[in-house]
């Protein structure tokens, strides 16, 4: 009996859709493959370079994303951050910015890029970093919203 139960409670962390669980069962089972991502870029604000830029490159889940890797520009704009996951499926990458470019409130100008896919590959190191080239943080992009909590 006690086996049976044992067997039943690991599928059903197995095949739990649930944040935590399906977290729990990859992890203790080693189910999934470790996969990885890098992103690169140089970041602006009306010409000159944007230092102490927020980023933070997550992978994006249901329910919550999980943070991969945080971290600042430079005193140049640049910046370069990587993180590695194991999932089932591919894993969905994106880079979240957070600034005060053109911007005087209280929290920070925030927008999405996401990752292509072609720049995920399987491993915990990245094999290839995908460039966002510059971006001036004075421009305004799609989706772009402000956030207080980041």
């Amino acid at each position: 009996m006690f086996i049976r139960f044992a067997l039943l409670f690991v599928l059903a962390l197995a095949f739990c859709e649930g944040a935590e669980n399906a977290t729990i069962s990859k992890n203790i089972l080693g189910i999934g493959r470790m996969q990885s991502v890098a992103v690169s870029g140089r970041l602006i604000c009306q010409g000159s370079p944007a230092s102490n830029i927020k980023l933070k490159l997550y992978e994006n889940e249901i329910l919550f994303d999980r943070l991969m890797e945080e971290g600042r520009s430079d005193s140049n704009g640049q910046f370069r951050l990587s993180g590695s996951k194991r999932e089932i499926t591919s894993i969905d990458p994106k880079l979240n910015i957070y600034h005060k470019c053109n911007y005087n409130g209280l929290c920070y100008r925030k927008f999405t890029i996401k990752i292509p896919k072609d720049f995920v590959n399987t491993g915990s190191q990245p094999e290839r970093t995908y460039d966002i080239g510059t971006l001036n943080l004075a421009n305004r992009y799609s989706g772009e919203s402000t956030d207080c909590i980041n």
